[in-house]
């Protein structure tokens, strides 16, 4: 097979033009991602309810795989955030075993739905939805930290979310107040270390000095040595999980939930990584790769893996040219877990609380709260019963009853602005400035039009057609004369279009746009971002500020 073929792993792809030079920007990248990871992957161990070590092992032999068979050229898998909610729920009710066995038929369900060309079914999920429950894991994630973070003297806390809470608060007078201590410091240098030194991840000096702090002082604080018995040295042997053919039907719904949520997930963060490197990513050899990952996974006794954001951000920030930094990182991971396991006995629980706490603010998406609310009433019920059902009942029931909701949110959409009526001489006269016969498009303007509704599951196509920007002229007119709907979705995918062409040097300009689409977008903060004189009633408008800015321009 020809090493130019598409359907090829990245990590193969890349070999046509690799060179030493590459290895080392990827060397480098994948050390620094390797060390970001280390408390991660066992905070997420924690967090879900299994050891450390765990999430070690789901790091190095998910991470591996990820980037040795994937369609991202910079995407670093793991255990995510994502996860803890679902895996301690299944932990709750089918063990260790059922765990293994969800995360097993996950796998396959990916690797089904790379294979069949699925991969582009996660984009009918809607961005009311995704920020919906993204909003809703993030305060389940900070919920299940709080107890470790104040070294809260109670047992295991239930899986519901008022539960919880009400047992924390009963027993919050007994907070340890050196727990409390190393969890702010913690934060603090989580949160101020990257704005004053970038060069050293700061995951990794919080946690190295509030470990030699807790030692050196001798603080009455909880450990992973305490609480796990530290961290054996290696990987485990392959064990296979407990099958029984009674247990696939009950299994299915949260195996179909873990599949969903990975590959949302990683498409995700894959998108984050071409926006941040200009390539793109194959989403079908993508998902094969997240499948055979969480097929991988529980043999070695992790838990379910996907596509990590912050760390895939990481590695490109840190120099990453290709899979093989991926493949450093995990490697990386197995030499730490190789030499100095023990070490990891010594770490502070409310350290790695503090991690996560930060990793649940991070995750949340909240900057898109305010512009999910200046949107219309139904647009806004998608988002709050997606999020309402994600804390109070679970994440199942959450996607389910949104993407419900959503889908009856687009006929509705649809059936709003269909309309039928008489052509008359003023619907004539009111549609020639919008007319494009006649008119000669200078050579410093590129026209693209929307047709159609423009929702969830169409958003895709525009960033199809710009995927090549350098084609563009400097000035890129959209024309939205035929675009009959829009929705949130539809507004981020036109936010991070115009966003694409600020960075590289272009500007939009909107015209035309219909009775819904120009009531939704005024109500969003896109006309901010885009500049309302920007945003102009017909394509005469549009080419009359095209010239203003290009004439500017010129004179400059």
């Amino acid at each position: 097979m020809s090493l130019s073929n598409p359907q090829l792993p990245k990590s193969i792809l890349v070999l046509r033009s690799y060179n030493f030079s590459a290895f080392i920007h990827d060397l480098l990248a994948g050390v620094t991602v390797g060390m970001v990871a280390l408390p991660l992957a066992m905070a997420f161990g924690i967090a879900s309810g299994v050891t450390p070590q765990a999430g070690l092992y789901t790091a190095i032999v998910a991470g591996f795989l990820i980037s040795a068979l994937g369609g991202s050229r910079t995407q670093i898998g793991g255990p995510t955030g994502a996860f803890v909610v679902i895996v301690a729920g299944i932990l709750g009710k089918f063990g260790l075993p059922g765990l293994a066995m969800v995360t097993f038929m996950a796998g396959i369900l990916l690797v089904g739905m790379g294979l069949t060309g699925l991969g582009a079914a996660v984009r009918f999920i809607p961005r009311m939805v995704i920020i919906g429950f993204t909003n809703g894991i993030a305060i389940l994630i900070a919920s299940t930290q709080i107890k470790d973070f104040f070294g809260l003297r109670i047992g295991a806390t239930p899986s519901e979310f008022l539960p919880r809470m009400r047992m924390i608060a009963a027993h919050f007078g007994s907070f340890n107040p050196a727990a409390v201590a190393l969890g702010a410091v913690t934060i603090a240098v989580l949160v101020l270390m990257p704005r004053l030194w970038r060069r050293v991840p700061a995951s990794i000096v919080a946690v190295a000095v509030c470990t030699l702090a807790a030692w050196l002082l001798r603080l009455p604080v909880e450990t992973i040595g305490s609480r796990f018995g530290g961290i054996p040295r290696g990987l485990p042997a392959i064990a296979l999980p407990d099958f029984h053919a009674e247990h696939v039907l009950p299994l299915l719904a949260p195996a179909f939930t873990v599949a969903m949520l990975a590959a949302l997930e990683s498409m995700l963060s894959a998108v984050v990584a071409d926006e941040m490197t200009g390539d793109r990513h194959n989403s079908n050899v993508e998902l094969v790769a997240q499948g055979v990952a969480n097929i991988v996974s529980p043999l070695f006794g992790g838990i379910p893996a996907t596509g990590a954001i912050a760390r895939t951000a990481t590695n490109i920030r840190a120099g990453a040219r290709s899979p093989v930094a991926g493949i450093v990182h995990a490697l990386t991971l197995l030499g730490i877990l190789l030499v100095a396991a023990p070490l990891a006995g010594y770490i502070p629980l409310a350290t790695l609380a503090g991690v996560l706490f930060v990793v649940a603010y991070n995750m949340g998406h909240w900057n898109e709260i305010g512009a999910i609310l200046r949107l219309d009433f139904a647009a806004i019920s998608v988002w709050m019963a997606t999020f309402a059902l994600t804390v109070f009942a679970d994440l199942t029931v959450a996607v389910g009853v949104g993407l419900t909701l959503a889908a009856l949110l687009y006929i509705y959409r649809v059936a709003e602005t269909t309309t039928v009526g008489p052509v008359t001489e003023d619907y004539i006269r009111d549609g020639l400035p919008h007319s494009l016969q006649g008119r000669i498009l200078p050579s410093y303007i590129s026209l693209l039009r929307i047709h159609g509704p423009f929702l969830f599951g169409t958003t895709e196509k525009l960033v199809d057609a710009t995927a090549n920007l350098e084609a563009l002229a400097p000035i890129v007119v959209l024309r939205l004369r035929n675009m009959t709907a829009i929705d949130a979705s539809g507004i981020h995918a036109i936010e991070s279009f115009a966003q694409r062409l600020r960075r590289s040097g272009r500007t939009l300009l909107l015209c035309g746009a219909m009775e819904q689409p120009s009531r939704l977008l005024a109500q969003s903060r896109f006309l901010d971002l885009i500049g309302r004189e920007n945003v102009l009633p017909n394509i005469q408008a549009a080419l009359d500020r095209a010239r203003e800015l290009h004439d500017s321009t010129v004179a400059a």
